[in-house]
């Protein structure tokens, strides 16, 4: 069945959150793909098991960030041909793209498995919990290329528009990482393996979901000379895919950063932020997702040339997106001391405080978060990735600058405002360089109309 949208026509930001919904299901329940796997390992295993799975996040974003970074440079260029109606090139960016694709994904594979223990050690992971880190990681970065063949196959989906498939393998994902987290960990008592198979094998499901129904769409039906090498097609891929890779890989780094920096105050404030952190995460779906939304809509316009649609659809999704962030804070202020006492016990009051605190200060500022994501997923799908790396690295700066800085005169409200901090300082970047990049588009159009 075809699925895919022209975004070309139409009211833009009625496309643009008609098609970004499904998709803001589909990463909440991502979120909670991920929640389960902690239930499960904590409940059945205990507390080192759950520590050594914990431990593995900054490492496991590191490294997978980088790889779907690479990824996404293929719906960059399947979106703008396939507004540009041009279907042999579209399919040519897919085999180009794949081919890059794999030899990265072997590349990191085999890096960040060699690596793993290493990198563990540097973060100071605690000796009785490393041996089962590094059992589960190991797992997670052989599992590589699944991993990367869901955010292929799902990325060329929602570059055509389609983001109903993409929603459903998520949810076949999450209801089989579920089963086979209970079975293997619970059942088998197979340990921290068990939830890394599991995490691996219901990725992997995903991704031959998505697979088929590629298949089933008729101007993907490829011929040998669509395989063929194209060195331009090749090289812009990898322009396009590796700056989004750094940037994301800057921004795990600097994640790490802050955690040190919120590990400092002790494990009240720790165990507050981590609390908040799981209510944040899911807040901050809002942004990303419609920011990956108004990729699409982007891409497709700027392959058809229609520039004007995109000034218009990006503006009309910054309000829609700020209308929504503003009411996930209101939200939080009103209810977030509630789920703080959900997620913490009873006795330890002092925890849902601290983490109350974080959530409601966090909340306010998602408002920057949405213009930082609307406007980095505009410029990539322009065509324009160096920029977003730049606010990548912006952000990165201004992070580690403020978190040693702002500390020092607020504690630990200095930490959080150190992230509030780099999103400002990156969104009001990407704001100037998107306008800039829009204005000098429509200019270069109109030169070429008059000559």
């Amino acid at each position: 069945m075809n699925n895919t949208t022209d975004m070309t026509k139409g009211s833009p930001v009625r496309l643009i959150l008609a098609f970004g919904t499904p998709l803001l299901f589909g990463n909440i329940l991502q979120q909670l793909y991920n929640f389960v796997d902690t239930v499960v390992v904590g409940r059945s295993l205990g507390m080192n098991a759950l520590a050594a799975v914990g431990t593995t996040g900054s490492i496991n974003f590191l490294v997978l960030g980088f790889v779907m970074g690479m990824a996404q440079g293929v719906s960059i260029l399947v979106s703008q041909y396939f507004g540009a109606k041009d279907e042999k090139k579209l399919r040519r960016s897919i085999t180009m793209s794949a081919y890059l694709n794999v030899a990265v994904g072997i590349l990191t594979t085999i890096i960040a498995t060699w690596a793993s223990r290493s990198m563990l050690q540097w973060m100071n992971t605690p000796a009785e919990i490393l041996d089962m880190a590094v059992e589960y990681i190991h797992i997670i970065f052989l599992g590589t290329l699944v991993s990367l063949a869901y955010n292929f196959f799902s990325g060329i989906l929602r570059a055509l528009g389609d983001a109903r498939n993409p929603l459903i393998a998520m949810i076949i994902a999450f209801l089989i990482n579920t089963v086979l987290d209970v079975w293997f960990v619970a059942g088998l008592q197979i340990g921290v393996a068990g939830a890394a198979y599991a995490t691996v094998m219901a990725q992997g499901v995903s991704a031959v979901y998505c697979f088929v129904c590629l298949k089933r769409i008729e101007l993907l039906h490829f011929e040998r000379e669509d395989w063929k090498v194209d060195g331009r097609l090749f090289k812009r891929s990898l322009t396009l895919s590796l700056p989004v890779a750094v940037m994301n890989s800057i921004t795990a780094v600097g994640v790490m950063v802050l955690q040190t920096a919120i590990n400092g105050f002790g494990a009240l404030y720790v165990a507050g932020y981590t609390a908040a952190s799981k209510v944040i995460i899911i807040l901050e779906q809002v942004s990303s997702t419609f920011g990956f939304a108004a990729s699409t809509y982007v891409g497709q316009n700027m392959g058809a040339l229609e520039i004007g649609r995109i000034r218009q659809g990006v503006r009309q999704i910054n309000v829609a997106v700020l209308l929504m962030n503003a009411a996930c804070a209101l939200i939080m202020i009103v209810f977030g001391k509630t789920l703080m006492r959900l997620m913490v016990s009873e006795s330890e009051p002092d925890v849902v405080l601290v983490g109350y605190h974080c959530l409601v200060f966090l909340s306010c500022f998602l408002v920057a978060l949405g213009v930082l994501w609307v406007h980095r997923c505009s410029l990539q799908s322009m065509g324009d990735t160096f920029y977003p790396m730049l606010s990548g690295m912006l952000e990165f700066v201004s992070r580690i600058f403020f978190v040693w800085m702002l500390p020092r005169f607020f504690e630990f409200d200095g930490v959080l405002a150190s992230e509030v901090s780099a999103w400002i300082s990156a969104g009001l970047f990407l704001v100037i360089v998107f306008r800039y990049r829009i204005g000098h588009i429509e200019v270069q159009e109109q030169k070429m109309e008059n000559a």
